[in-house]
């Protein structure tokens, strides 16, 4: 199984990076939510300019926040920065989407522009808003096409599994293995626990917390009344909802998948950790991994949070049997 991680844009992200590719991790993989952190494309330039072996690439990106010849140019630059190392993944959105006050997109809009994308990738003109369209980069500026940039769909369900299967490399899914690809890559984060360590420490909930509160984000985008199943969600959405509606999905989002704010606080429990997150000793952990790769997964994105990314990386790293 690859083992990859994935960052939230930053200048941090940079130095994050470098140490990851010191440490044995196969990409590094970096978010795009503007509304959240800082430009994706920027960063993963700036990763490109750092390390020499790590693969980089989005996870994932949106089609409306980018015309799909934008996308495209992107994807091309940063292959051209990191030849042989670049990859994409594109989704429906999350709060890349949520945190403009949106729902994920149909599917269909998204099978559209990865049909677009992998055209325009490989040098085809296309009609794209009733206008032809197409990659003609001056000599100099960029390689020609095509541009073979793996892409890999992320989606849990079964339209996106069906878009995955016809148009990706791959599939790239939250918790689970899929056994019908030979590319799965499975988001996961949480923290390996020091010997004696409980998950209810400190350092446990600072590292592993935003894993569990991105839980109640999720489940309160979908259903709000869905978090009262949750321990505290009854008096944590009473207090959200307390926001006015204009604004409340700004606030919904706040430390998404960095830390834990003011009103998360109140869902912090060392008990939901292990149920939750990736939160466990060494052994324990090590067989989740294996029992992952028994399911399907080919390759684990684990997204480091907390105060100490660093610890977070090699943590893992060791656990996973990285070298």
């Amino acid at each position: 199984m690859d083992i990859s991680c994935g960052f939230p844009p930053s200048n941090d992200a940079v130095e994050h990076a470098v140490l990851a590719e010191s440490l044995g991790y196969r990409r590094a993989w970096v978010y795009d939510s503007p509304a959240l952190y800082g430009d994706v494309w920027v960063t993963l330039a700036r990763m490109a300019d750092r390390t020499e072996r790590i693969g980089l690439g989005p996870a994932v990106l949106i089609p409306n926040l980018r015309h799909v010849l934008v996308q495209a140019s992107a994807i091309a630059t940063l292959e051209s920065l990191a030849p042989g190392r670049a990859v994409a993944a594109i989704g429906t959105g999350f709060t890349g989407r949520m945190a403009l006050g949106q729902t994920a997109l149909p599917w269909r809009e998204v099978e559209a522009y990865i049909r677009a994308l992998r055209a325009l990738l490989r040098g085809e003109v296309v009609e794209v808003d009733g206008t032809m369209v197409g990659m003609i980069p001056a000599g100099g500026h960029l390689p020609g096409p095509p541009f073979e940039v793996p892409i890999l769909v992320a989606a849990n369900g079964p339209k996106g599994t069906a878009v995955a299967r016809d148009l990706g490399d791959g599939i790239m899914t939250v918790g689970a293995g899929n056994p019908d690809f030979d590319w799965c890559a499975v988001l996961a984060w949480g923290t390996v626990l020091d010997d004696d360590e409980i998950a209810s420490s400190e350092r446990a909930l600072a590292a592993a917390g935003p894993g569990l509160t991105v839980v109640y984000h999720a489940m309160y985008e979908g259903d709000p009344s869905s978090v009262d199943a949750l321990p505290g969600g009854t008096a944590w959405r009473a207090e959200l909802e307390e926001i006015d509606t204009d604004v409340r999905h700004l606030a919904v989002h706040e430390e998404h998948m960095v830390g834990v704010s003011e009103r998360d606080r109140q869902l912090l429990s060392g008990d939901m950790l292990p149920a939750f997150t990736w939160t466990g000793n060494a052994k324990e952990l090590r067989a989740r991994l294996d029992a992952l790769e028994e399911a399907g997964g080919t390759e684990i994105l684990y997204a480091p949070m907390g105060p100490d990314i660093p610890r977070e990386l090699r943590a893992f790293a060791a656990m996973a049997g990285l070298s």
